[in-house]
């Protein structure tokens, strides 16, 4: 009697190791200069990726991105390596094939897993970024509220579109300043050194001790706020008197 065929024991039992052509067309036009991040994380989403376990660590990586090379620190949690960025963010290096991991380091061993798993279990490690492919030949990085969006399975919106803060993003920034006596008005732009520039201003006549506490209720409000906790990876401050 012929046996019955037992189902595999993994998800990725069948897989080759190559990357889904929707990922390396994505990564092709954003390297190109024609696609855009959000293309990248539209096309990972409901994808494997490769998360790299390392027995030796070593000190230092250079992660190419933008053209330019990074130098980051590395460091571990059970096996599975951390990249820490310049500016002090960690992040999680995510492979879309066996190629681009060999590319990186050739005595990593690559554990396939969904790529929302993989976002999920950074997220929960408090890691700021996912970096896709950091050996290349294009190199993405993901940010926080990509990294959550694609952990609960939904599309990412980035709070910013070019030139202009996105609606709902400047709308929730007017409301969690607006109850803040001290603040005349209040608004969203791209920023320079974080992602949205939160653009305040103030009645006149604050001292110091007074400027301070309005300060720090202005970052409660805006830490407070579900829609700027979950869309903007970044932040920075803009004061301006009536």
């Amino acid at each position: 009697m012929a046996g019955r065929e037992l189902p595999p024991t993994s998800p990725f039992a069948g897989d080759d190791g190559r990357a889904d052509p929707g990922v390396a067309a994505a990564l092709a036009a954003y390297g190109a200069g024609t696609g855009a991040l959000t293309d990248v994380v539209a096309a990972l989403a409901g994808t494997r990726v490769l998360v790299p376990v390392l027995a030796e660590l070593e000190v230092a990586e250079t992660v190419v991105h933008g053209g330019h090379e990074h130098t980051v620190d590395k460091e571990a949690s059970a096996g599975i390596v951390a990249l820490q960025a310049p500016d002090g963010r960690t992040a999680l290096p995510a492979f879309t094939s066996t190629d681009a991991l060999a590319r990186w380091r050739t005595q990593a061993r690559p554990v396939p897993t969904g790529v929302e798993r993989a976002a999920l279990s950074a997220v929960q490690e408090g890691w700021e970024l996912m970096v896709v492919d950091p050996g290349g030949p294009v190199t993405a990085l993901v940010p926080r509220p990509a990294m959550w969006a694609l952990a609960q399975g939904r599309a990412w919106l980035p709070a910013v579109d070019g030139d202009r803060v996105d609606d709902a993003v400047r709308a929730a920034v007017v409301a969690a300043l607006t109850p803040i006596g001290e603040v005349v008005a209040a608004d969203a732009v791209p920023g320079g050194r974080a992602e949205v520039a939160v653009v305040v201003t103030l009645v006149g006549g604050l001292d110091r001790d007074a400027l301070d506490v309005v300060l720090a209720r202005i970052n409660a409000a805006l830490a407070g706020d579900p829609t700027v906790a979950d869309r903007v990876d970044g932040l920075e401050l803009r004061l301006r008197a009536a």
